[in-house]
């Protein structure tokens, strides 16, 4: 389908200082709603009594939700705007969270999952072309601190969870609680950006140009589609990594309860301990680019994630699978905050294709790592993760597109 791509906003020095704080809020959501789901699919699965392979077989419907909304999620983008696609993706995204814990069968919450998968692409889509376009204005790279803070999310999340679920709290109840307090909180950093965004003009390397405010279309269309061959291999390693994070967010805690014997208030501060040490890794991670450069920095963040998922496998205790899962997360930081901004040099085009790979291994990920559970053991399953992460090193460490 034919789409355009909007202007970048040009925002007034006072209006920026007072939006500041409403593009990392949005990262923080995203984190938040994924790192929630994450924690409660134990008790979730327990409660409809799912198997490896029925759990497995719901987690893709949220694949599929994510991919057939793609096509709607770049329309959203160039007719109304990064900031208005921005509140209505989260929008629907707070909707489907409670849908997950109320959904009364196997088929319910598979049609919850597709509705997750939808809204979660076409936000995910819409903050990061914000991110892109805050990175050219900034003139440097920011894209690794605002993934830092999509992980301040993960982080919350996964905490929140733990606590919910060691006070019995169910899943009902904190997804309803979560949704209702965020919801405001999405309308107002939404409503701020959309303020302090004054003045329009096309960023560099942009395709379209023209528009207002709101990003109206321009005379020049591009196809949604995936990126030019040259970029392909951007998505892959985009892809790899995502398959890892998706895998871990949703089947750590599964892990930790069936294989450690963890309790479910512990089980998931796996997650918990993969999100800070992404955090922290993130945080640093622009400035290691600048000396090191990304593909070096990708590569050696493979095998510290394989070395991770080693660790985990081993099954030798709680404390130790956490600190597996940590090392897991410091080492895969990089991936997506360097491929979106590698991708962004060469257009919103080329980062909307890159970011459609990479959005599916996320959410082809968790299911796969289902089915393989469900054949050869979750052991097995995470793994092919590590044997994953090590190959994605292999392959940054030769990519041009990258540097």
């Amino acid at each position: 389908m034919p789409v355009s791509h909007p202007p970048t906003p040009i925002l007034s020095g006072q209006s920026a200082r007072r939006a500041i704080w409403a593009l990392p809020l949005l990262f923080i959501l995203l984190g938040t709603v994924f790192a929630s789901w994450a924690s409660r699919i134990p008790a979730i699965r327990d409660v409809l009594h799912l198997s490896a392979g029925e759990l497995g077989f719901a987690l893709l419907c949220a694949g599929v939700g994510g991919l057939a909304s793609f096509p709607l999620a770049a329309w959203m983008v160039a007719r109304h705007g990064h900031v208005t696609a921005s509140l209505c993706g989260g929008t629907m995204l707070l909707i489907a969270l409670p849908c997950l814990a109320f959904a009364p069968s196997l088929g319910a919450l598979m049609l919850a999952l597709g509705l997750l998968g939808a809204s979660a692409s076409c936000f995910d889509v819409a903050i990061n072309a914000l991110g892109a376009a805050a990175e050219k204005l900034a003139g440097r790279s920011i894209m690794s601190m605002l993934h830092a803070w999509f992980c301040v999310g993960t982080v919350s999340g996964a905490l929140l969870g733990s606590a919910m679920a060691s006070l019995a709290v169910n899943p009902r109840t904190h997804f309803a609680i979560l949704s209702g307090l965020m919801l405001p909180l999405l309308w107002l950093a939404c409503e701020r950006l959309r303020l302090a965004a004054g003045v329009t003009t096309p960023a560099a390397g942009d395709e379209a140009g023209g528009g207002g405010a709101r990003g109206t279309a321009a005379p020049t269309r591009r196809r949604y589609g995936l990126p030019p061959a040259p970029l392909l291999i951007l998505g892959l390693i985009g892809f790899c990594g995502a398959i890892a994070e998706g895998g871990i967010a949703d089947w750590s805690g599964v892990f930790m309860q069936d294989r450690i014997g963890a309790s479910a208030g512990m089980a998931p501060l796996s997650y918990a301990g993969f999100s800070v040490a992404m955090l922290i890794a993130r945080v640093f991670a622009d400035r290691l680019k600048d000396r090191f450069g990304a593909p070096r920095v990708i590569a050696c963040g493979g095998w510290v994630a394989a070395i991770g998922m080693g660790i985990v496998i081993a099954e030798n205790g709680t404390v130790t699978s956490i600190a597996g899962f940590a090392l897991a997360g410091a080492g895969l930081a990089g991936v997506f905050p360097f491929v979106f901004s590698a991708a962004g040099r060469h257009g919103p085009t080329a980062l909307a294709g890159v970011a459609t790979m990479s959005y599916c291994g996320a959410l082809v990920g968790p299911p796969l790592i289902g089915f393989i559970a469900q054949g050869a053991g979750l052991t097995t399953a995470l793994g092919c993760i590590g044997l994953l992460s090590a190959f994605m090193a292999i392959t940054a460490r030769r990519t041009a597109s990258l540097r």
